[in-house]
């Protein structure tokens, strides 16, 4: 068995676990990511989108922000269709000035190895059978196998970051570990198209068929979808029809001047909310979609990844500049607090916007009333645009 020092050891070569390690490599902190997936499977996920101005901040911060700022879309709103009209919310003016950036995780995460590249830092592809040990020891480390060898990594702490089936957090004991959620009654039907967008900024429509939104990656590539029951499948839904229903939800004046074209990738997600408590065991730290999940209604997933990667980067820099620990102990409080208030964000959006196939007429009005009051009031406007931004680290 080959054997192998670092400082951290992080588990999972997605965005979360590049980017914690391009930013402590950075700072002289040594890590190896440990990755399950090749390269190119990675980088052909087709996720989130929309990044929380943190985010964007954390992007610079690592020195891989060169290419979102010229190629992202920068939003200063984001317009909610309902009730036969087109009601937005000016996120720059109701959240001091913030707004988000419009950039896929498939170009963050490309950015990011990239620059993990360019540093020569270490990321182990098909790294199987991926194990940690002695998490409650001041001496912890990983094994996994690769091309058919075992090795070892020696390391002061773990990060699990590699995903919701992923075996990090299935380390920490069942008498330790408490899991919450909630499963909703119906997924979203994602179609990528090589198509201008249908509006300059995005367009979450809620209608008597169901959710849709109107989104993109660029000028020259759209996202859409559409709310399906969890009976569907990808194969019951041609391009043709899923266009139609598409602009069978949407605004005329949305729907008229929508671009469609042959679809480059479809999909059904189910929607579900996710906690895991703690995020912390041991020399074992959680992160990202290992510790939470959430609705893609308001874009927190990824974003909520990085605020995690936020606090442990702080919290290592203190630990190893300034021998105070104070950072690290704290994480998986601090953490939760603003993971809870993402997957209350969510699910608030979630509900505002779905049909439910349990509702009842007094709660579809209530629907109503809760949109009607949101565009009546200025604090209810500043309240959704605060969190869609993004609350502070």
């Amino acid at each position: 068995m080959s054997q192998t020092t670092t400082q951290v050891a992080i588990i999972g070569g997605g965005p979360s676990g590049l980017l914690l390690s391009q930013l402590l490599h950075r700072q002289g902190i040594d890590t190896v990511v440990l990755e399950r997936q090749t390269r190119d499977y990675v980088l052909g996920r087709i996720r989130a989108g929309v990044l929380e101005h943190g985010f964007v901040e954390l992007m610079r911060e690592a020195g891989c922000a060169a290419r979102m700022e010229a190629e992202g879309e920068e939003h200063h709103g984001v317009y909610l269709a309902h009730q036969g009209r087109m009601d937005r919310i000016d996120l720059a003016g109701s959240a001091d000035g913030a707004t988000v950036m419009v950039y896929g995780q498939t170009e963050v995460t490309r950015d990011l190895y990239a620059a993990r590249d360019a540093m020569g830092g270490s990321v182990i592809h098909q790294a199987d059978k991926v194990q940690p040990h002695d998490l409650k020891s001041q001496t912890p480390y990983v094994t996994y196998e690769k091309d058919g060898a075992e090795h070892r990594i020696d390391c002061d702490f773990i990060i699990g970051a590699d995903g919701f089936h992923g075996v990090s957090r299935k380390s920490i004991p069942a008498d330790v570990l408490r899991e919450y959620e909630k499963v909703y009654p119906f997924g979203w039907l994602g179609v990528l198209s090589e198509t201008k967008p249908a509006s300059p900024e995005l367009v979450y429509a809620r209608h008597e068929r169901g959710f849709a939104l109107c989104s993109m990656r660029s000028q020259v590539l759209s996202r859409y979808y559409i709310q399906v029951p969890l009976t569907d499948k990808v194969e019951d839904w041609s391009d043709e029809a899923f266009w139609t229903e598409l602009k069978a939800r949407l605004p005329k004046e949305v729907a008229e001047g929508l671009q469609t074209g042959a679809s480059i990738e479809k999909s059904i997600a189910p929607l579900r909310s996710f906690v895991a408590e703690p995020m912390r065991y041991g020399q074992l730290f959680l992160a990202g979609d290992a510790a939470h999940i959430v609705p893609p209604t308001g874009a927190k997933g990824l974003n909520s990844a990085a605020s995690d990667i936020y606090y442990l980067y702080h919290g290592f820099l203190d630990h190893y500049k300034n021998g105070d620990s104070a950072g690290l102990e704290g994480y998986s409080e601090k953490a939760l607090a603003r993971v809870w208030k993402a997957e209350r964000f969510s699910w608030w959006m979630t509900n505002l916007l779905h049909r439910f196939p349990d509702m009842s007429e007094a709660d579809l009005r209530l629907q109503c009333a809760d949109l009607d009051y949101l565009f009546s009031s200025e604090a209810a406007q500043a309240s959704m645009a605060e969190n869609y931004v993004g609350l502070p680290y």
